[in-house]
């Protein structure tokens, strides 16, 4: 892996919207430059031009190119070869044959039809994936249906085990893995809920497609001055202790450590 994420707290800016760019890097951690389906086909050049002309932290900036075997993505490619970026993002990825293909830029796998939900464990496999994220809306298109929540805004079975199957893939690959977006813009509290429980499950960041989501993403991620004192506490009393050991009246093994340590790596971040 050649680039490590900087930050939980990811956001979708259209490409084609250049004056958007330098305020979306202000506000989140990493910025998702979207050529695909922010971008209407009339546009897409314009857009390329824009990513060329506005440049941002290769650092902290991924760009989202059009889905394998179209003509759009060998002009996007085209058009990063006159930029920085060395990372991008793959739409409906199904392969490792796809994300190979894109060597030598690093590829976040963006899983969303029903072949790349089955082969994620396998497309992760090549040499130049470093994280996967999944997608509720074009799965549920692609298998004819038209919703993927349900009325009280959690996620459908089906949905629910795309994103498990996918980050479950990307973890057994050693990589990071985003959660989706949250569709519903003026329902924070909706991002809180799925961002806390990403947390929870192992996600290392969320993806956000407007600016308001970012601050509530990022304290999903903020552990608590409670939280970090055990953590450290915990990391201070291995060297005390050998194996298995009691703390705080708690049995710590590693399973309890490797807890501890991404709690120490969040505040890190926060």
């Amino acid at each position: 892996m050649n680039w490590v994420p900087p930050g939980p707290a990811w956001l979708f800016c259209p490409a084609d919207r250049p004056e958007r760019y330098d305020k979306a890097a202000a506000r989140a951690d990493v910025v998702i430059l979207d050529l695909e389906d922010a971008v209407g086909a009339a546009d897409k050049a314009g857009a390329r031009e824009s990513v060329i002309a506005t440049p941002l932290d290769p650092a902290r900036t991924i760009v989202r190119v059009n889905a394998h075997g179209t003509d759009d993505q060998a002009a996007d490619l085209e058009a990063l070869k006159q930029t920085e970026y060395t990372t991008v993002m793959l739409p409906k990825c199904e392969s490792a044959e796809q994300i190979a293909a894109l060597a030598p830029l690093n590829v976040v796998a963006l899983i969303e039809s029903p072949l790349g939900a089955m082969t994620v464990f396998d497309s992760l496999a090549a040499d130049n994936a470093i994280g996967a994220m999944w997608g509720a809306e074009d799965l549920v298109a692609a298998m004819g249906g038209n919703s993927s929540r349900h009325a009280n805004g959690e996620y459908r079975a089906v949905a629910q085990q795309v994103r498990s199957q996918t980050l479950l893939a990307a973890k057994a690959r050693g990589l990071f893995a985003l959660d989706s977006v949250y569709l519903d813009i003026p329902d924070l509290d909706g991002v809180r809920t799925e961002a806390d429980d990403a947390v929870a499950i192992g996600f290392d960041g969320k993806v956000a497609i407007h600016p308001s989501h970012i601050p509530v993403i990022r304290q999903s991620y903020a552990p608590t001055a409670e939280e970090i004192d055990w953590a450290t506490a915990v990391l201070d009393a291995v060297s005390h202790n050998r194996g298995v050991f009691t703390f705080r009246g708690q049995m710590v093994d590693a399973p309890v450590l490797a807890h501890a340590r991404r709690i120490v790596a969040r505040s890190s971040l926060s």
